[in-house]
């Protein structure tokens, strides 16, 4: 048994790579091996968000405060809000953020394959993030 108690382990700023807006990333739990699950919590400022990416394995969020909008690459823009789980499946390109007015926070889940969690692609742009 392994307890991680609150408050031990940092949060960083959401590197210029992979978000826009000001996000800051609070670890949770990283499995040791041969689990491979992770899990954060994103808090994102009004109007930040991801870079488009994608997971080898999928990723689960889970909303905890605020309003969000989550995209798969070719699907509409989504509201999320407090309680909404949502599942992108293996390889699936998306983007996960605020709202333009209200912050959010999620636990963002997913293991690693090979060592690899995340794929980081392109930044969203202005004109993506707001569906014009």
């Amino acid at each position: 048994m392994d307890i991680k108690r609150a408050g031990t382990r940092p949060s960083a700023p959401g590197p210029a790579e992979w978000f826009t807006g000001t996000v800051r990333l609070d670890p949770q739990f990283t499995a040791t091996s041969p689990a491979r699950a992770a899990g954060t919590t994103v808090t994102f400022e009004p109007g930040a968000r991801t870079a488009w990416h994608t997971h080898p394995l999928g990723q689960t969020l889970i909303v905890l405060s605020g309003v969000g909008r989550v995209q798969r690459d070719g699907g509409p823009i989504e509201e999320i809000r407090p309680g909404d789980v949502v599942w992108f499946e293996p390889d699936e390109k998306h983007w996960h953020g605020a709202a333009p007015t209200t912050a959010m926070s999620h636990l963002a889940i997913q293991e690693a394959q090979d060592g690899t969690a995340v794929v980081w692609l392109e930044h969203v742009s202005d004109e993506q993030y707001h569906g014009s």
